[in-house]
């Protein structure tokens, strides 16, 4: 039985903050201080990764690059590196609550720039050139990769006019390492300022005894590092571009289903290469989270596989894929791991049984629970121990627009008899106390459900693009009411986080 705990979901771009968006500067470690307060244990984020169009970071250019739209400027100030008179009159856009990616994206990248020669004027620090040689193995490529696209107007690599370099020929990589050394450096020392920051930030937390859950998506995007690196790897035409694409079939969230258009795969040549890049990918997870959330986890089992050229999900059909050896291979590698699957959707009895031979614990959604003509597995009294139990995840509403928009009278009728729920109640509060005395083990409320927030508030629409992946909290929203609430919850239902009390006693 393992002990009960409790947790926040916020994307470190949804901190506030004067840069435009979330950074893992000062706020960031006052949400720390405020995870510790409430005697939470984990706080859970969404990827990582630099994100490409559509500025949604399950679309990323390297599965294992960072943002460096998250690295802390005052940060930079401090270091010498930049100067305050290098912000002025620099628009990271006006709008507090919402993230404006196309101003970060032409705005940002001049002052990181002067930062990036200012560093290599004075002769960079010792620990970047210690950073560049465990990370060598795919920051190099991903310096190359971003630097071509960069030259060939950010097009994707299958668009590139060069045949070299897409098909990354020796003596046209060659060329281009000494024609964009310059832009080469740019990205490697960006990523050495990212994961400098990142890594004190995590120190800081753990010694708090607060854990970060990461995100890892099951895919990567056909426009990034790790597909031109490994063609092989993945399912493609002769010209390097996916044959097949990635998605899921209609469910809850979208009657035709999800086309998120992610390269497939080639699992028979990852199998007989030993699922080095899996083993590879998970080593680097577990260095910068301490556990993982596994997006998807059902297409270890099976996977739904759409021909390229589909314009929805509705056509594709159903794959086998070798979970059970995969991840025999992992913890043959790596050990025990620490990694949440998230089981939502077309659960099948192998992704039951793959769930079960881990050991890892599945997910539940409590704003799928509340059907008053069934008994839904995902209701609080049908909760196992192993599992992780959440109000929403970053593809729902708010429990507040949920509640408001997608739920009928007969629904609403029967989650307040099911919660009880008294006069004058809010439904998040409801719905905060049947969670946080579920079963589950683990439970994650997402801060905008915690800041009682409605459908504006909303992190993604899936199948959509634009608008998504924007919500900011402000400073002044998080107040001494919202936290003695987390408080209360957490303490009532007994999710005190252990490491926090035995700091205490």
């Amino acid at each position: 039985m393992k002990k009960r705990q409790s947790g926040v979901l916020m994307h470190i771009s949804s901190l506030p903050g004067g840069y435009g968006i979330g950074s893992l500067g000062q706020v960031a470690y006052q949400f720390v201080d405020f995870l510790e307060r409430t005697k939470q244990r984990y706080w859970q984020i969404l990827p990582l990764g630099p994100t490409s169009y559509g500025d949604s970071p399950y679309q990323s250019f390297s599965a294992f690059a960072g943002n460096t739209h998250f690295i802390d400027l005052d940060a930079l100030i401090e270091k010498g590196w930049i100067s305050n008179e290098d912000l002025v009159g620099v628009d990271f856009g006006q709008n507090e609550v919402e993230v404006d990616y196309a101003k970060l994206f032409e705005n940002r990248r001049p002052i990181l720039e002067k930062a990036v020669q200012r560093m290599k004027a004075e002769g960079l620090p010792a620990d970047y050139w210690s950073f560049a040689e465990e990370n060598g193995f795919w920051l190099h490529t991903f310096a190359e990769y971003m630097a071509i696209k960069e030259y060939f107007d950010l097009k994707p690599w299958t668009e590139w006019e060069d045949q070299g370099a897409r098909l990354r020929y020796h003596d046209t990589l060659e060329y281009y390492r000494h024609l964009l050394a310059d832009q080469m450096d740019y990205h490697r020392i960006t990523q050495f300022l990212f994961f400098s920051q990142w890594h004190a930030l995590k120190a800081y937390a753990n010694a708090k005894g607060i854990e970060f859950v990461g995100d890892m998506p099951i895919y990567i995007a056909a426009d990034s590092a790790d597909m031109w690196a490994n063609p092989h790897f993945f399912k493609t035409d002769e010209e390097g571009r996916p044959s097949v694409v990635a998605g899921c079939p209609p469910d809850a969230f979208s009657e035709i289903g999800q086309l998120w258009g992610n390269p497939i795969y080639d699992w028979e040549a990852m199998k007989q290469d030993g699922f080095t890049w899996w083993v590879a990918r998970l080593r680097e997870s577990f260095k910068i989270y301490d556990m993982v959330r596994i997006d998807h986890f059902i297409g270890f089992a099976s996977f739904w596989e759409i021909p390229a050229g589909e314009e929805t999900a509705v056509n594709g059909y159903r794959v086998e894929a070798p979970g059970f050896e995969l991840f025999e291979t992992i913890k043959r590698e790596l050990g025990d791991l620490n990694i949440i699957a998230e089981d939502l959707g077309s659960v099948t009895d192998k992704v039951i049984q793959l769930r079960e031979t881990t050991g890892f614990p599945g997910m539940k959604v409590l704003q799928f629970a509340f059907d008053p003509e069934g008994d839904s597995i995902e209701m609080p009294h049908n909760h196992r121990n192993n599992v992780v139990a959440y109000t929403g995840t970053h593809d729902n509403d708010t429990i507040l627009g949920w509640y408001q928009s997608d739920t009928s009278p007969a629904s609403r009728a029967f989650l307040d008899r099911y919660s009880n729920r008294t006069e004058g109640e809010t439904v998040n509060h409801a719905l905060f106390r049947l969670l946080f005395g579920s079963p589950a083990f683990m439970t994650v409320v997402t801060m905008q459900d915690l800041l009682h927030l409605d459908g504006a508030a909303r992190m993604n629409l899936p199948n959509t693009l634009g608008g998504n992946w924007a919500w900011r909290m402000t400073a002044e929203q998080l107040t001494s009411e919202v936290e003695s609430m987390l408080l209360d919850l957490t303490t009532i239902y007994r999710r005190e986080n252990v490491k926090i009390a035995e700091k205490l006693s």
